[in-house]
């Protein structure tokens, strides 16, 4: 077995390009999910390491001479961070040249052979889902043998063997809590809208919904919802409740752990019996009997992606949902208890000034806890990417998703809306939902009530002003 380490490399102070890739950016207040899809391949592998540099403010010369004490690293690596990840990777192999550097992730599953054509560094990389063709690769395995496999031989030739069948027995791949345990501070995640501390972990793959920009489903995840079996789960979930002390929360971070609402409610049932408090990813059509299960069975918080306030723009990304659906959702997660993290995409295709403000009042009306806003982000493998590119929306040659220090910047633009207008929206957005005098005398009522609430909630606030002050930089740096 090859000595592996599993490296998510330092990046922007608070990019969050571990997070499954929703959101490939640094967030408007400093957010970190744990790594589970390096942790999952590392549970496979014996005697492997996890190192999650940003969270655990590890810098390039904290990480690089570990390449000294292994044969090969794995790195999880995005559209974004891909050219930062390399450089990660040519100092890793100028500290031991014979190290073996591979990657994983969205943008080398669909992007395998210019990756490692402009990555020279690079000896392989694991396409789509990608566990157990590291683990094969970790084994010493003869490379040409190993399906999902794309790498580079010993002529300097790229050889892409033949797709890894999708995976169908998720009860197979080991809990990935043990490998936070032995190796990561969990104390070290944190997001605004979730208790600390919190562990995330996955219940299952896939996503049935088909929205354009949504990019795991399209390029590892698969829109058919392969999932664990509820003792499977439950099982872990005891582990995790009796090795992490202080927990407060656990988050299942499933595309939509909704997905299948029987099992949903059977894991809540079982929650339930474990006294263990819960939030999730939903589809924003669950019906009021299946949240009165889940909250009944400790359910917290639902992350919902309402994306639009405009039923056009919904069916135009075939989002699969109608705005009177979604306010009837809203209006009995209100009733029930269930609090809200709400998420909105500004600059999808239909979007005009007054779509901006028809979904500024949406969002005021259903009254979400919380929200966060994000702009339009075509990433290669998408049906939006393709879209955009054909109809000129995306200038490919340019395209930028962030800026120099991790900010995200509106790559889309239309005739009639420009990319200026479209990252000026993001502020106006936050600016009319929050201060208003309502949802300000919510916060202020919240802090009196829970004092850790309170300095959590200040200190987001500096963080917030401070982050708004660098996006107007960053939005004054592409208008030019």
């Amino acid at each position: 077995m090859m000595r592996t380490l599993f490296l998510q490399a330092p990046s922007f102070d608070g990019f969050d390009g571990g997070a499954g890739s929703r959101y490939q950016a640094r967030r408007e207040i400093k957010s970190f999910w744990f790594p589970t899809w390096l942790a999952q391949p590392a549970a496979l592998v014996e005697g492997s390491k996890l190192v999650d540099a940003p969270p655990h403010r590890q810098s390039l010369a904290d990480v690089a001479p570990m390449a000294r004490d292994h044969d090969m690293v794995v790195l999880h690596t995005s559209t974004p961070s891909f050219s930062s990840d390399v450089k990660v990777a040519e100092r890793l192999k100028a500290e031991n040249p014979n190290i073996k550097v591979g990657l994983i992730g969205a943008k080398v599953a669909v992007q395998a052979e210019e990756s490692l054509r402009d990555a020279p560094v690079v000896d392989f990389v694991a396409r789509n889902e990608f566990d157990f063709t590291v683990r094969d690769v970790a084994e010493g395995r003869d490379w040409a043998s190993i399906k999902g496999l794309s790498w580079r031989n010993s002529q300097g030739v790229l050889v892409h063997n033949a797709d890894r069948p999708v995976l169908e027995d998720m009860d197979s791949l080991p809990f990935v809590s043990p490998i936070y345990k032995r190796d990561l501070d969990y104390k070290k995640y944190f997001i605004g809208y979730l208790k600390h501390p919190y562990v995330s972990i996955y219940t299952g793959r896939g996503c049935k919904s088909r929205c354009t920009f949504c990019l795991w489903p399209q390029t590892v995840g698969g829109h058919r919802y392969r999932t664990r079996s509820v003792g499977n789960v439950i099982e872990e979930i005891r582990y995790i409740r009796d090795n992490f002390p202080g927990l407060k929360e656990i988050f299942f971070d499933d595309d939509t752990f909704t997905d299948d609402l029987p099992r949903a409610e059977a894991i809540a049932r079982e929650m339930g019996k474990l006294g263990v408090t819960w939030s999730c990813n939903a589809k924003a059509n669950v019906p009021r009997e299946t949240l009165k299960v889940l909250k009944d069975g400790g359910l917290r918080l639902l992350l919902v992606g309402y994306e639009s306030g405009n039923q056009q723009i919904l069916h135009n990304i075939k989002k699969g949902m109608r705005i009177d659906v979604a306010k009837r959702f809203t209006k009995d997660c209100h009733e029930l208890g269930i609090m809200i993290h709400g998420t909105f995409i500004l600059g999808l295709p239909g979007e005009t000034t007054e779509t901006i403000r028809e979904t500024i009042r949406f969002a005021i009306e259903t009254n979400p806890h919380t929200l966060q806003v994000s702009l339009a982000a075509p990433y290669p493998g998408t049906f939006l990417f393709d879209q955009a590119q054909k109809e000129g929306w995306l200038d490919t040659a340019h395209t930028e998703y962030v800026d120099a220090h991790g900010v995200q910047i509106a790559p889309l633009a239309y005739p009639h809306l420009s990319h200026t207008e479209i990252f000026n929206g993001v502020e106006e957005f936050y600016r009319k939902f929050y201060f208003r005098a309502p949802k300000i005398a919510s916060i202020c009522g919240e802090m009196i009530r829970d004092r850790q609430m309170l300095v959590r909630r200040l200190r987001e606030g500096v963080e917030f002003f401070h982050f708004l002050r660098e996006r107007k930089t960053a939005g004054e740096q592409q208008a030019a």
